[in-house]
């Protein structure tokens, strides 16, 4: 497949876009086209700015293998203000893209064909790349030519592998040698499958699209030809999964799989933390007159007021720190550390804490309220899976389990990143409060476990592994509890405040972990408002948390959310959790509204006897 190479920039996505919802692998709807991302290969690596954040890094390399060298933007023009022209070079940089779907249809005469039948034509406006499309130049009925449009059925797998449907193959029930002229019927208005008919006018062959869904897609749709058109290839490794037919657009059709890190300083001079935040341009300085040269061309701007001797010796102390440095790709433990141990010297440009006492009512439960101010998080995009969410587990560990595809054809070197601002509020949980409930639930422990083990037999991964425990449980749920009702008075959707949770027993692995960060980390001015923060201030956080809690005694969808069982009434992950009481948007939650049950919290019509906050 080759890449629809225009020129031309014809969609603008944010940063943030292309890793978490049009990443590489996706498909893209355009104004006349459907096109997919195409892998790191084809992106232009000199127009992507590198981010600097070493424990991200680290992380990315254990996952992607030592190689990894960096992690880079996407690349993105830099605004003028003006509206660009055709001959504009600004227009020429972007993310490269090919059309996918291969088969396209005819609107008028319902003609369905692929683009190397030489049936449509492309025509390009290098003035409006918006206009650019394709056309049924020799369609049979009268007026002008009709813009064609993409099937909108497509084959995947759970390999990470996408098709165009395989419509010569379907309506023939199998290969053939028909010379097939194809025509895509619709009898009804509903759009329904069962009203959508594929025909062969050669044969005179005619099938419903209803045949290739449910227990008769199984039987009939062919084994998957392990295809990866963001690659333009097949992978040689093959694929012995059936295909399984979706719509073009569908949710499952592209999950990310992303990791993510807070920006954290290491150290309290302020020199040493300009140098960690420019490290990207400083890393290629050689001696002192490279530095002197960087300030001549405007990159030391905010180190005005040191000098290029003060900078370089700067430098060569990171050099001879940085091999030093253990890189075992933990991304939470150091982010703990430095929540639950707020340091004002640290504070910095992109990192301002700012400690609160607990409202008395819950000081018996909370050791410590710290205010995020400023935060800089930092993702990077190492995968992408199909059919399966990877947030049905949520553990990056497992990305070889989760059947991740891969974003290039031979191993990454670099890995796309974005990096954005927030604020956010950490609440600190008492390790002895945590204890001394979870040591009372045993069973509700065993309930939990058996439904984890189960779930994740049914799928064929181990069944014991990555089981995060019931601390984890009424941490997660907390969080969601909070997130909803901050949400109506700090000024920011929902979907735009994420969660961290940081949950772990003390093992020899290091101290016990028991915390909640709430923040945002919007693309826009949005994450940088300041309601999230107010929101934790001792007058007002008291109120919010009871009326949290308040919140949960009774469900909307009460007694059937208060009676749901983790494992006992169906194969789930969660207790008295449902969507008018705890689900979160897919943005927020880190565990795919997994491991929730709000009656960890506080007394429900079912149970009245595991509630940590009426211990």
């Amino acid at each position: 497949m080759t890449p629809l190479r225009t020129a031309r920039r014809v969609g603008d996505l944010r940063p943030s876009q292309l890793l978490l919802t049009f990443g590489v692998g996706a498909v893209v709807d355009l104004p006349n086209l459907s096109v997919m991302v195409m892998g790191l290969e084809d992106w232009p690596e000199d127009d992507c700015k590198e981010i600097a954040e070493e424990r991200l890094l680290a992380a990315v390399r254990r996952q992607l293998g030592p190689q990894v060298q960096k992690l880079l933007a996407p690349p993105v023009a830099e605004s003028t203000g003006l509206v660009p022209g055709p001959f504009d070079e600004s227009t020429r940089i972007g993310v490269p893209v090919a059309p996918f779907p291969r088969w396209l249809l005819c609107p008028s005469c319902r003609l369905l064909a692929p683009l190397s039948s030489g049936l449509f034509e492309l025509k390009l406006d290098p003035y409006r790349p918006d206009h650019n499309r394709y056309i049924h130049a020799n369609c049979t009925k009268p007026g002008k030519p009709p813009t064609v449009v993409p099937a909108r059925f497509l084959v995947a797998c759970e390999q990470g592998h996408l098709d165009d449907f395989p419509w010569v193959e379907y309506v023939h029930r199998g290969p053939t040698g028909c010379n097939a002229r194809l025509r895509l019927l619709e009898v009804g208005t509903s759009g329904e499958a069962t009203d959508v008919f594929v025909k062969c006018e050669v044969c005179n062959r005619s099938l419903p699209m209803s045949g290739a869904f449910g227990e008769e897609g199984r039987e009939h749709m062919p084994n998957c030809r392990a295809r990866r058109p963001h690659l333009r290839d097949f992978d040689s490794r093959g694929c012995d999964e059936q295909m399984r037919t979706i719509l073009l657009g569908a949710s499952n059709s592209w999950f990310p799989v992303i990791l993510s890190a807070l920006s954290i300083p290491k150290d309290v001079d302020t020199l040493s933390q300009l140098i960690e935040e420019h490290w990207p341009v400083l890393q290629n300085a050689q001696n002192q007159q490279n530095v002197q040269l960087l300030r001549q061309i405007g990159q030391l701007r905010p180190f005005a007021k040191y000098s290029d001797a003060d900078i370089w010796a700067a430098i060569e102390e990171k050099r001879a720190g940085k091999g030093r440095e253990q890189e075992d790709g933990d991304l939470k433990t150091p982010e703990w550390e430095v929540y639950s141990k707020p340091d004002a010297s640290l504070n910095g440009r992109d990192f301002q804490l700012r400690p609160v006492e607990p409202p008395a009512d819950y000081r018996a439960f909370f050791t410590k309220i710290v205010l995020a101010e400023r935060l800089r998080e930092v993702r990077s995009l190492i995968g992408f899976t199909r059919i399966v969410s990877p947030g049905d587990f949520g553990d990056p560990d497992e990305a070889q389990e989760l059947k991740r595809a891969p974003l290039c054809r031979a191993s990454a070197r670099w890995a796309p990143t974005s990096d954005v601002r927030g604020e956010g509020i950490f609440i600190q949980f008492s390790e002895a409060a945590v204890e001394g409930w979870s040591a009372k639930l045993r069973q509700r422990e065993r309930e939990f476990f058996e439904a984890h083990r189960r779930w994740r037999s049914m799928r064929g991964l181990e069944p014991a592994k990555g089981y995060p425990m019931l601390r984890y449980v009424l941490l997660h749920s907390f969080a969601h509890a909070l997130m909803r009702q901050l949400s109506l008075e700090c000024g920011y959707t929902t979907a735009s405040i994420r969660e961290r949770i940081y949950s772990r027993p003390e093992t020899v692995e290091g101290e016990a972990m028991a915390g909640v960060l709430l923040y945002t980390a919007a693309a826009d001015s949005e994450g940088t408002l300041g309601g999230l923060v107010s929101l934790g201030e001792p007058r007002n956080f008291g109120r919010h948390l009871d009326q949290a809690l308040e919140g949960l005694r009774l469900c909307a969808s009460d007694p059937l959310c208060a009676e749901h069982h983790p494992y006992r009434d169906s194969l789930t992950l969660h207790g008295a959790a449902c969507h008018a009481c705890l689900f979160a948007p897919e943005t927020s939650c880190e565990r795919g509204n997994k491991y929730l049950d709000r009656s960890v919290l506080v007394r429900t019509v079912d149970r009245e006897d595991s509630a940590f906050f009426e211990a």
